[in-house]
């Protein structure tokens, strides 16, 4: 695979990033989690309106993890883009090990909270970084 579609592709996937983590971010407000809560529900079977996003702690988490995703979002969008013309071992690099890390933290945490269904959601997403990645010839 090209330089030129990694990059696409990539930054394809840092978009998805960037607007999951806003959504994450919209948790914060009570009037417009409801699609966070209901996701929630779902990743933490069964689903049975059992979360509600009413809590301080719940809006807290919303608001610091959003903020994190979109950063995180923002740096692979930059990264796959100029970072990958400008210097690309460096930059597939970088890009791994923070992918790795995340999957290992936050799948951990999904499976210790039984959210298995983010598990799964998250290798999905794994896949579509590391998967470039591997194709990708200099």
């Amino acid at each position: 695979m090209t330089q030129q579609k990694v990059s696409m592709w990539m930054q394809a996937a840092s978009a998805i990033v960037i607007g999951f983590g806003a959504l994450i971010a919209l948790g914060a407000h009570p009037d417009l989690n409801g699609i966070l809560v209901f996701l929630a529900d779902v990743m933490i079977w069964p689903y049975d309106g059992a979360q509600t996003g009413e809590t301080s702690e719940f809006r807290l988490l919303s608001a610091i993890a959003g903020g994190v995703m979109v950063g995180w979002g923002l740096m692979l969008w930059i990264l796959s883009g100029r970072g990958m013309r400008e210097a690309p071992e460096l930059s597939k690099t970088i890009i791994l090990v923070s992918l790795w890390c995340w999957f290992i933290v936050d799948t951990t945490g999904s499976i210790i909270a039984q959210a298995y269904l983010n598990g799964l959601g998250n290798a999905l997403f794994l896949a579509a970084f590391v998967l470039p990645l591997r194709a990708l010839k200099y």
